[in-house]
């Protein structure tokens, strides 16, 4: 009977992560938190039509054995990994007197800021209205599949909420967010600004953690997180992505480099590679 049940559990499972799956497919860009989402998807439904004879050789043969403490030693891995990004984005987070906030790009839809992207630029806006003090940098080239360079469709966002215009300066070649932080500190030095100072940039929560590192790397002494949340239906996509990003950033210390280069488009949130020449 308890199998029974938890047989029907999977399946019930696996017919919402289908109907996520689809839900991501028509909604959001293709990234490679999207095809997490979809191989996971994938494979539960296909353990819940094959799950007697995949239990059978699981638990019936060696290779079977050895796969399932595989699987086991990865999950919790992962799970490790998943449970570091939830809570690091939350560390080091904004004094609210920094001089200078750094809003990195996340994506356009058409020329409308993404919905990951609005969080980022409502938590800068809320930032600036109490600090009225502080200049705002958007940061972000223009995608393929965007009609305008993702910083010019930012800084118009927060002008169009009320922000002064003379406040908000908009970086518009970044393709990554190692580039973010080089092009934005390069855009303030100038405009006459101390890129010595404590700064603050705005991001998702689940991006706090690289993000503060490359804001290191690119020359800022000290960097605080913004942490804005994010959207329900772009978590599982967004954390699983993050994981992964996170350990090969342990790895390699950066985005740009490594034997898996090309896949720089899927591991960012900005897809390296689909931006324009």
């Amino acid at each position: 009977m308890l199998q029974g049940a938890l047989r029907a559990a999977g399946a019930l499972l696996a017919v919402l992560l289908a109907a996520y799956s689809l839900y991501l497919a028509f909604t959001s860009n293709f990234n490679l938190g999207n095809l997490l989402v979809w191989v996971l998807s994938a494979a539960l439904c296909a353990y819940v039509v094959f799950c007697a004879p995949v239990n059978r050789w699981l638990t019936g043969t060696a290779a079977g054995h050895i796969t399932l403490w595989v699987l086991g030693l990865g999950g919790a891995v992962y799970a490790a990994l998943l449970a570091f990004v939830a809570f690091s984005g939350h560390a080091n987070t904004a004094a609210g007197t920094e001089k200078a906030l750094i809003v990195l790009g996340a994506g356009l839809r058409g020329d409308k800021p993404s919905l990951v992207l609005r969080c980022r630029l409502d938590a800068a806006y809320d930032y600036a209205v109490q600090n009225p003090g502080a200049v705002i940098v958007t940061t972000g080239g223009q995608g393929r599949d965007e009609w305008v360079p993702e910083g010019q469709a930012m800084r118009d966002y927060l002008i169009a909420k009320g922000l002064a215009p003379e406040r908000v300066l908009a970086e518009c070649r970044s393709t990554s967010t190692e580039e973010n932080f080089a092009f934005a500190r390069r855009l303030m030095q100038e405009n006459g600004m101390d890129t010595d100072i404590p700064i603050a940039y705005a991001t998702n929560a689940f991006h706090c953690y690289r993000a503060g590192r490359y804001a290191r790397m690119a020359g800022f002494a000290e960097a605080r997180a913004l942490p804005a949340r994010t959207p329900p239906q772009s978590v599982l996509p967004c954390y699983l992505r993050e994981a992964l990003a996170v350990a090969y950033y342990w790895v390699f210390r950066r985005v740009d480099g490594g034997p898996l280069q090309g896949m720089v488009g899927l591991m960012s949130l900005q897809k390296h590679f689909f931006y324009k020449g």
